[in-house]
Order: structure tokens, then C-alpha cells, then sequence
């Protein structure tokens, strides 16, 4: 008998978890295996955010929350947008959900129905389509490139919207590409918006803080788009609170309400103890505020490291990422190239050439011993996702690993 429905049976397993977990388990058979797959900072939460949370505990926040989050969470959050992104929120339009893809999740099952189109341009962080589907949505591709910095056009935006179109999801800073949309940008596609008053746009903002281009930029910015515009970000990335899962997302109150109304169904409120630790993290103190830039400063230090390390591999063709801590370089021109007999790839799988960016992170798994995440995770199969989210040594060892299983390519 199957006792698996057909939406769950379908759905894809997330990539970047898959790797991370195929990673771990060469590890346990005894592997060196540097990971360079899964997108979370190495570093450790602030301490003045930590003793927040512990100090949670002692004064017994040990009861359910509330479904939309604390009310004095919601209004820092609300004080955050204003302060670092000059968004005017109200409480009752910010939703606190149990981490950032939560929050996704909502957005898109509270907005669309079966036969919407959501247009999602290319490359796109792994869940995004996953999630359309399960919502029975089309969804309508943009293929941005590697020339334009994985950036969609205003003109791409519109060839792409039709009457059907209901929403268009994209992240800046971008994972998996690094990039992010300036202010002109965004105004652009903003005017594009303004054309189309039916589309909704779902903003992922998570990287904020992980930006090396300056001011981020929020496209809710622009106030005659911004009842169009769901602001989703959280304090995973930025503040190093991975574990603590808390998400939350600003919308137009008709948005934010639907999506109250599916968390209540799902989760209720999210954890007591992690909402009081995000609440001193929306409080930007001066030594939070310090700690966030010293993790930025090391991203960056990485990011030079790598790129200057990548561009001595041959086949590997990338751009200087301007945010998050990912690359995305498109390796395609080692497609058709044979393996080695010998490699442990090709005994493992039979494989006597690399065809795809799935082979291309598998070989390297076994033959190098980096994980890596196939480009077409992210919707694109000629590129694979490295994260720098690691130290120097891991990521100079791991390049040299790289390069020497690249070179070996006939």
C-alpha cells in the first residue's frame, strides 16, 4: 500500500542537505572531507545575544507564544526595518516564524493558488522551487548569466509576466551567487512592478548583513511597490543563529495576516527562548553591532582568499562575489572530460566521464575530498556552489584539492 501522498512523495530533498549529509557520512567511514556545501556561518553567536536567551530561561519564558511572536519582538523588528532599511512597518504586519524558510513557505502558500505563475529567475537558492511546486503553481524561469553577475533585467521581468503571473522570488545578497542588486537596480525593476500592480514579490533578505558593497538595499524601498513587496529576512546569517531558527518576514497586513492565520495551523508561535535572544539581536547594541562587522570583515578576507585561489583552477570561470559567502563558478568547460580509471569516483559509480554538475561534486567528493553542491540544485547546470563559510587552512587545502582532481580531467 502507499502511504505517501503524491505532493511529498514528489518533492525533491534539499541539495545542499543531501551533500552535507552524504559529506558527514564519508567522514564517519574515515574521509578527510572539507566541506564546502552547506551555507552557515562558522562562527559562534555573540555572547551579549547568548546571555539573552539564558537569561530567557531564568525568567521562566517556558509558555507558549504568541502565534505572530512576542509583541515587543515584533516592534524591534519593526524599529530594525526603519533603522537599516528605511521600511515603515506596523506590528500587526510582521510575522516571527520558527526560521527565514518558514516564513518563505508562508508567503507562498498564503498568496498562491493552483495554476498561479511565480517567476523565479536563475540561479535561485534550492527551496524556492520546491516550495512553488508544492503550492501547484508554473513556474516561469528567468536565465540570468554569468556576464550580467546572475542579475535579471527589467526587460527579462517583463518579457516574463503574464496575466497569471502572482509572484516573483529572489534573494539579495544572493545565495548561491553572491551577488546583490544595487539601489538603480532595483529601481528598475520597480518600475516594472508599478506596470503590474497583480504581482507580488518576496524579497529574501537574509544575507543582509553579509554584504561588502556598502548599504544594503531593500527593494520595499520604493513606496509605490510596497503592498506588492514581502520583506522575509532573519537572524540566521548575519548574527551567526542558525540553531536558534527564527525568521520573520513585513507585509502588507492582509499578507501578514494570512500568514499568521497558516503558522497558527502549522507550528503556533516559535520558541519562547530563541525570540528573546532575536529580540537583543534587533536591538543593534554596539558590541552586537561590532561583532557583526568583525564576521563580515572575515567573510571578506575568505572571499578575496578564494577568489585569487580559484582563478588558478583551470576550467573554473567566476566573479568577485559582493555579498553572502558563497561562489558560484561555472565549470562547464570540463564537461566531457574522462576520469581517471582509477579514481574512487569512477569505481564508486561506473562513471567515465563528467557529464553535469552532479558528477562534477561528486567527483570532487570522492576523488578531492570536497563537498561542493551541484549547480543544478540552484537551477543552473553548468556551475557548482562553494561556501567560504570555513577557515583560511580548509579553504586553501581545499582548493589545492580541487585543482589537483581538475588537473587529472583528460
Amino acid at each position: 500500500m502507499d502511504y505517501i501522498s503524491t505532493r511529498v512523495a514528489t518533492m525533491a530533498e534539499s541539495e545542499t542537505l543531501a551533500m552535507t549529509r552524504i559529506a558527514n557520512e564519508l567522514k564517519q567511514a574515515g574521509k578527510d572531507v572539507i566541506s564546502l556545501s552547506i551555507g552557515e556561518p562558522d562562527f559562534n553567536t555573540p555572547e551579549e545575544i547568548k546571555a539573552f536567551g539564558k537569561l530567557a530561561i531564568d525568567e521562566n519564558y517556558s509558555h507558549y507564544s504568541p502565534v505572530p511572536g512576542y509583541l515587543d519582538l515584533r516592534k524591534a523588528i519593526c524599529k530594525k526595518f526603519e533603522r537599516d532599511n528605511g521600511l515603515h512597518y506596523t506590528p500587526e504586519q510582521i510575522v516571527v516564524s520558527t526560521g527565514a524558510k518558514q516564513s518563505i513557505f508562508q508567503v507562498v502558500m498564503a498568496t498562491v493558488n493552483p495554476g498561479d505563475e511565480v517567476v523565479i529567475p536563475t540561479p535561485y537558492w534550492v527551496s524556492y522551487k520546491p516550495i512553488a511546486d508544492f503550492a501547484e503553481a508554473k513556474v516561469v524561469y528567468i536565465t540570468t548569466l554569468l556576464e550580467d553577475d546572475f542579475k535579471v533585467t527589467p526587460q527579462q521581468l517583463r518579457n516574463a509576466i503574464t496575466p497569471k503571473t502572482k509572484l516573483i522570488m529572489f534573494s539579495s545578497p544572493s545565495n548561491p551567487t553572491g551577488m546583490l542588486y544595487t539601489k538603480e537596480e532595483l529601481e528598475a525593476i520597480a518600475e516594472v512592478l508599478r506596470e503590474n500592480p497583480h504581482v507580488l514579490v518576496m524579497a529574501d533578505e537574509i544575507y543582509e548583513h553579509i554584504n561588502f558593497m556598502g548599504k544594503h538595499q531593500s527593494i520595499a524601498q520604493f513606496d509605490y511597490i510596497k503592498d506588492q513587496v514581502i520583506t522575509v529576512n532573519g537572524v540566521a546569517k548575519g548574527f551567526a543563529m542558525t540553531g536558534w531558527r527564527i525568521g520573520f518576514l513585513g507585509a502588507k497586513k492582509e499578507i501578514a495576516n494570512a500568514c499568521q492565520k497558516l503558522q497558527g495551523q502549522i507550528t503556533s508561535g516559535t520558541c519562547s527562548v530563541a525570540q528573546r535572544a532575536a529580540l537583543k539581536a534587533m536591538e543593534s547594541t554596539p558590541e552586537i553591532d561590532a561583532e557583526i562587522v568583525r564576521m563580515r570583515d572575515i567573510f571578506k578576507q575568505r572571499r578575496d582568499l578564494m577568489f585569487g585561489l580559484l582563478k588558478e583552477i583551470k576550467g573554473f570561470e567566476t566573479r568577485l562575489p559582493q555579498g553572502a559567502f558563497y561562489f558560484f563558478p561555472v565549470v562547464s568547460s570540463l564537461y566531457g572530460k574522462n576520469v581517471p580509471a582509477d579514481s574512487l569516483y569512477a569505481k564508486t559509480f561506473g562513471k567515465t566521464a563528467i557529464e553535469n554538475s552532479v558528477d562534477m561534486s561528486m567527483y570532487l567528493l570522492y576523488d578531492a575530498n570536497v563537498a561542493t553542491v551541484q549547480g543544478v540544485a540552484f537551477g543552473d547546470d553548468n556551475c557548482i556552489r562553494l561556501s567560504y563559510a570555513t577557515d583560511e587552512k580548509a579553504l586553501i587545502e581545499a582548493c589545492r584539492r580541487i585543482k589537483e582532481a581538475t588537473e587529472k580531467l583528460v
